[in-house]
């Protein structure tokens, strides 16, 4: 009799941290269902690894996320990364566009409980499991032109938090990833609606910004330790960035 492997739901799987981490949870065994809007690109990623599975979910609307609970009906659900999410403008609040801030909460804040409430049931039916809803060290400083995202990102710390209290009891670990600078493809340009040289100032002199695998190697290790030690919160930053206004930048000559 074959050995039954554990699933895991990795949401905004398409790039970034969520596909690094669909990967790596694939290489270490678990049966990764990989869950996004953009299907072509699961669909690449899935062709790199039978043990994952591509999955078209869209985490603003209720209909996309039943579907996903549903097809996971009976299947042994362990592990539940809620990544999907974004930052979707660089403007100060008095220029704010209420539209933006809007989609913002939707994708990271909404998005998250939508996921979180659909499948926290198959967890309990697995008899344990792990819930990681990926923040930011923006959910726990504020900075200027950043309003939208770290009022998301502080909700996001909120939900992990008073899900940990509502869950206490039950053998579901819930825990926060909050990453700092990290270089992915699209993070920063999402943000500057594509102006990629405002993307690129972000990190221009950051010789070792993050990685979207370094931050998939954050969330293994936790999802891997044992089912009683539980990581609340985790801030990883790379070397050069000491706190949020404070990061060392190599300039040229």
């Amino acid at each position: 009799m074959s050995e039954k492997v554990d699933y895991a739901v990795v949401t905004g799987a398409s790039s970034g941290i969520g596909a690094a981490t669909a990967k790596l949870l694939a290489a270490n065994g678990y049966h990764v269902i990989a869950a996004a809007r953009r299907m072509d690109r699961l669909e690449a990623l899935a062709a790199s690894n039978p043990n994952i599975e591509a999955r078209q979910l869209d985490v603003t609307d209720q209909e996309s996320v039943d579907a996903l609970a549903k097809y996971l009906t009976g299947k042994p659900l362990t592990v539940v990364v809620s990544n999907a999410g974004g930052s979707f403008d660089g403007a100060s609040i008095m220029d704010s566009d209420i539209d933006s801030w809007s989609k913002t909460f939707d994708v990271n804040v909404l998005g998250s409980v939508r996921v979180i409430k659909a499948l926290t049931p198959h967890l309990r039916a697995s008899g344990r499991g792990i819930i990681v809803i990926l923040t930011s060290t923006a959910g726990h400083i504020t900075y200027e032109t950043g309003g939208s995202y770290t009022a998301a990102k502080h909700a996001e710390k909120a939900l992990v938090q008073t899900l940990r209290l509502e869950l206490n009891g039950e053998p579901i670990r819930v825990t926060e990833i909050a990453p700092g600078m990290v270089k992915t493809d699209e993070f920063a340009l999402n943000r500057f609606a594509g102006d990629t040289d405002k993307a690129a100032k972000i990190y221009e002199g950051v010789s070792e910004p993050l990685t979207a695998e370094d931050v998939a190697e954050a969330i293994r290790w936790s999802i891997m330790l044992p089912d009683h030690f539980n990581v609340d919160s985790m801030t990883i930053r790379p070397l050069a960035q000491a706190a949020q206004h404070k990061v060392h930048r190599v300039t040229k000559n």
